[in-house]
């Protein structure tokens, strides 16, 4: 009897102690997850999350070669080593880089394999700020290798910021002064054939970090395996040739989910450089703000594809986003919100983060059209009025677009403001031998309902000139070499000197303005509607009108448009065509969409432009090879974080060739 109540007794207190176990294992769960979804909370976001990596791994599949071709093969279940879709690409056929080089390349058949860890850079120059200034680039070719490789990014920030990569480049540059080395010193290593990539740059001639139409950007890359250590150099007459040898170097890189480690070339030799001078992309800030951070996404895409000129499109009759140090009424009275303005700081921060991908940014204050919301405070300074028709009605008599707007050609602050505005921009993004001061678009009836007995065309004339003039009175007195301005019917007259300044022709392809521009001496920068305008094609945003510009421009369609050779340009006048830009007006496109809009069409003008590729196939087919090697470049947007738009069923991505 006593055995049974000890053990009843027994079973109790171990039947207590679980219940009590339990109580605690359930609450501490309760605890754990509610800290976990506060540690959550408060985690910064990034697009660079290693465990969520945009693009699967696909062990079901191995690829192999065959006539120039990757083939998919089943890989269920079998034992053998399978090859990746990226390694047989590019291994398989032609040089796998975009844009395609213009010169002469080789690429042996046999790669390595190994970590961004193992990533040294050595620099050669006499020019002590070309020296810092590959060194900066360099930190972001290594943060762009670490993403490539789904690596998490080392400490607090996932970016190398340009203050510590300057700090970290006077160190270097104070040990040797004629050469810099260092590497790469992250976590744990994953160890590949190789044990040392040693990259040398070397800038030969050019200490100049001003971008000018005159840079040279021609670059060589070769590489060469010694043992287990792959030397590789860049060399180039300028930083921005051997910004653009980076780029290519990035691309000769690749990451294979088999090992997941970093794969390159056992040897290598590319020789390049680009046919046209002026590659550029414009983007419509005033329509819809755009962040600082999806304008330096833009950039990142931009060097990857080798495009030197951004074309940032700050202000329109929309809204003024731009805080300016001396007219900050401007952004008081024409941002969208408090939230969706530029400072001074911003305006700096994309310039010096551009430099370091060799893009230059060029801003726009459009005027003397396109000017409306941000300029109505005028008459409470004391300053008259700034602008006419803000916002007039019915709009379709004042304007192209509402709301309207139309800078006052008579009064002499308005003049001031745009000078001290242009002081501002040259101060922020540097030394130009190009600026952009808009100019189309001028609607003559608005002008009219204040200056009727006044020559209007001949007014517009004298605002342009003005323009000109205090550019060059902010520029220290020297005019740019090259100020832009949009075609316009200003632009077929003989108004504008032909020796200052350079016509961005937007209009259609087949318009005779084409041809006069180049007859009557104007440079001439194309960004035809019917090609490069990378908004169209979304349908109408008003109820009335047409509103929008149609059909969507593929990318094929971009990266056929050869308007030097359909116009038959003979070589003076080809000499008069600096290149070409795409552009994204907002109209119908905020921050959720830019990515997808800009890109992967993007490249196809950046290919153009760089290489201009001989096009023996009829007007409307893209030659097989070029599928595969933009479907390839998407890709490697995507991996870094860029969202570029899908070209055709992944189905037709991993067998080439079979859906076109």
């Amino acid at each position: 009897m006593s055995l049974a109540v000890s053990l009843r007794r027994a079973l109790l207190v171990l039947l207590t102690g679980a219940i009590f176990i339990l109580t605690v294992l359930y609450w501490n769960q309760g605890a754990t997850k509610a800290q976990a979804y506060n540690e959550a909370l408060e985690r910064p976001h990034s697009h660079h999350d290693a465990s969520g990596f945009p693009i699967p791994v696909e062990k079901s599949w191995t690829y192999k070669c065959e006539n120039d071709r990757c083939m998919r093969v089943g890989h269920h279940g079998k034992s053998a080593k399978r090859v990746s879709f990226i390694s047989c690409s590019m291994t398989c056929g032609d040089i796998n880089i975009w844009p395609h080089p213009t010169h002469k390349f080789l690429l042996s058949s046999q790669t390595h394999s190994f970590s961004v860890e193992d990533v040294q850079l050595h620099v050669e120059t006499s020019h002590r700020e070309v020296r810092k200034q590959l060194q900066l680039a360099f930190d972001w070719f290594l943060k762009d290798l670490r993403q490539i490789q789904r690596l998490d990014y080392v400490g607090s920030s996932s970016e190398p910021t340009v203050s510590e990569s300057s700090s970290k480049s006077r160190h270097h540059a104070d040990v040797d002064p004629a050469a810099t080395l260092f590497g790469a010193t992250f976590g744990v290593k994953k160890v590949g054939d190789l044990t040392s990539i040693q990259v040398k740059i070397s800038v030969l001639k050019s200490g100049d970090l001003n971008f000018s139409l005159d840079n040279d950007e021609t670059y060589q890359l070769s590489s060469l395996t010694e043992g287990r250590r792959l030397q590789v150099e860049i060399t180039a007459n300028s930083y921005f040739g051997a910004r653009h040898g980076l780029s290519t170097l990035q691309q000769l890189i690749w990451f294979d989910d088999e090992d997941h480690l970093l794969h390159t070339y056992a040897n290598s030799k590319v020789k390049d450089a680009p046919k046209f001078r002026y590659r550029g992309l414009m983007l419509d800030t005033s329509r819809h703000f755009f962040s600082v951070e999806s304008i330096k996404r833009t950039i990142v895409g931009m060097g990857l594809a080798k495009m030197n000129r951004f074309h940032w499109h700050l202000s329109d009759a929309q809204s003024f986003p731009y805080i300016s140090r001396y007219y900050p009424e401007l952004a008081e009275h024409g941002a969208y919100s408090e939230s969706e303005t530029y400072t001074e700081q911003d305006v700096r921060e994309v310039a010096e983060f551009a430099k370091i991908y060799g893009v230059q940014v060029i801003p726009e204050i459009d005027a003397p059209a396109h000017a409306g919301n941000g300029w109505d405070w005028g008459p409470k300074r004391g300053m008259g009025e700034l602008a006419m028709c803000i916002n007039q009605q019915p709009w379709s008599f004042y304007c192209g677009e509402p709301p309207c707007g139309q800078l006052n050609p008579k009064n002499n602050h308005t003049y001031l403001i745009l000078q001290r505005l242009y002081e501002e921009l040259l101060q922020h993004t540097g030394p130009t031998d190009l600026f952009h001061l808009g100019g189309d678009e001028v609607n003559l009836d608005c002008w009219a309902q204040y200056f009727n007995d006044t020559d209007l065309r001949g007014l517009w004339c004298d605002f342009m000139l003005q323009a000109m003039a205090r550019l060059k009175l902010a520029n220290n007195g020297v005019a740019p070499k090259h100020v832009a301005v949009w075609s316009s019917a200003l632009t077929n007259t003989k108004c504008l000197p032909n020796s200052q300044f350079t016509v961005q022709v937007w209009g259609g392809s087949t318009w005779q303005e084409n041809y006069d521009l180049l007859d009557n001496g104007y440079n001439v920068i194309f960004s035809h509607v019917d090609a490069w305008y990378l908004d169209c094609g979304f349908g109408s945003w008003r109820a009335t009108g047409d509103a929008a510009c149609a059909p969507y421009r593929t990318w094929q369609n971009v990266y056929k448009h050869r308007p030097w050779e359909r116009m038959r340009l003979d070589k003076k006048r080809r000499k008069q065509v600096l290149g070409g830009e795409v552009c994204m007006w907002t109209e119908q496109v905020d921050e959720n969409q830019l990515d997808n809009r800009l890109w992967p069409r993007t490249a196809a003008l950046a290919e153009r432009l760089w290489t201009d590729p001989s096009d023996d196939h009829d007007m409307d087919i893209v030659p097989p090879d070029v599928f595969r090697r933009i479907s390839l470049f998407r890709n490697r947007l995507v991996e870094l974080g860029i969202r570029a738009e899908a070209l055709f069923p992944k189905y037709c991505a991993q067998n080439p060739g079979e859906c076109i």
